[in-house]
């Protein structure tokens, strides 16, 4: 195989990343969006170039355009003026998209046959360092997708957490495999003290398809009765009986949030819950969504359900507590809210776990160590 562009130029500024995604522009339903952004941000402040690629027909981006019209999409390019993002059709000419790359990231929601065109251009010579990006739970819960993805070609896999890249070690899926956890965009996502907590709990999370309705039920809707909380509810795909349960409680559905909102719902509310999707708890044991990250960057006291932090990236207890079932969620919401000193404990120590060791900043990091080490891999095989 010959070296890749990437691997020459891995030292050097300037390098030229590309990123085929399921959308950059819609976070409808779509939390990938909000590493992508932050990853891709962070590179452009450190001088490198970037093009991001995604569909014309994306479900994401199609469910957001027929909920919420083209506003969003006005706002994203409002917001990023300097993320550049194009769509392409269903396989497309590779050679415009790729023209210049050093490194593409291909994030595996991407429709399995350009990923497989995507690996047969490197194999057939493409000058360019070619990258596979697992953050889902696709690897366990539908592993006969994931195992139809052609990967041969590509240089690397990235998996979201060890226990996922020890997955794909296992069943011989991709050459090389790296863990490359998801982290909060610092730029986007820090406390804002100029607003006033005005309610108790928010919660930003999409109810999905059946993985945690019973979770959300548990650790969620009946502690918020009970407490008579008020609050916020944000996200989509809500069914007529969640709505319905809700209306119980004295929490508002909001429906859809953009994540560029999310700071200011979590400065305004005082407690946010981290409830991880089934297979995050069974098979995925160790790996956090996104919304972790995010909520600790922005000072919010976190309350978890159940999940192991299996590779240590958090401090239960001091970065935020555990409720181990609803009960104790009731316990630990009832304490935060009369405990104004074990409130600013939680937030403080969160933020500063995440400051210094889950940043945008800090995952762009270790992709440029991981392409050095490519690199090197490359020079000795020759």
């Amino acid at each position: 195989m010959p070296a890749a562009r990437g691997e020459d130029a891995e030292r050097d500024e300037g390098m030229h990343f590309v990123l085929f995604t399921h959308s950059l522009v819609s976070d409808w339903n779509h939390g990938n969006a909000h590493f992508q952004r932050g990853i891709l941000r962070e590179l452009l402040a450190r001088g490198h170039s970037c093009q991001a690629w995604e569909p014309a027909d994306g479900w994401s981006r199609s469910s957001l355009l027929a909920e919420q019209g083209r506003g969003p999409v006005e706002r994203f390019e409002e917001e990023f003026p300097a993320l550049r993002v194009g769509l392409y059709s269903r396989m497309p000419d590779l050679e415009p998209l790729l023209e210049g790359a050093d490194v593409v990231l291909v994030h595996e929601w991407t429709d399995p046959e350009l990923v497989a065109a995507l690996g047969r251009k490197r194999r057939m010579g493409g000058r360019f360092t070619l990258l596979f990006h697992d953050t889902h739970h696709r690897g366990v819960s539908a592993a006969d997708e994931i195992a139809t993805m052609a990967l041969e070609g590509y240089d690397a896999v990235l998996a979201f957490g060890e226990v996922l890249t020890e997955v794909y070690r296992r069943r011989g899926w991709g050459r090389r495999v790296f863990t490359w956890h998801e982290a909060a965009d610092l730029r986007l996502f820090h406390p804002l003290p100029e607003e006033r907590r005005q309610e108790d709990l928010v919660w930003i999370g999409n109810w999905g398809d059946g993985e945690r309705s019973a979770e959300l039920r548990e650790y969620l809707i009946e502690p918020a009765a009970a407490l008579g909380l008020s609050g916020s509810i944000h996200g989509v795909r809500y069914p007529q009986k969640a709505l319905q349960a809700l209306e119980a409680t004295r929490l508002r559905y909001r429906g859809w949030l953009p994540n560029i909102e999310v700071p200011q719902q979590f400065a305004r509310h005082r407690v946010t819950l981290h409830v991880p999707r089934r297979p995050y708890v069974t098979q995925l044991p160790g790996i956090p969504t996104i919304r972790v990250f995010e909520a600790l960057a922005c000072g919010i006291p976190l309350i978890c359900a159940p999940w192991e932090d299996a590779e240590g990236l958090f401090r239960p207890g001091d970065d935020y507590l555990v409720a181990q079932d609803g009960e104790a969620m009731k316990r630990q919401l009832r304490r935060l809210l009369s405990e104004p000193a074990l409130a600013e404990s939680l937030a403080r120590s969160g933020l500063e776990t995440i400051r210094s060791r889950h940043s945008c900043a800090h995952r762009v990091e270790e992709l440029l160590a991981i392409l050095k080490v490519l690199h090197q891999q490359q020079e000795a095989a020759e």
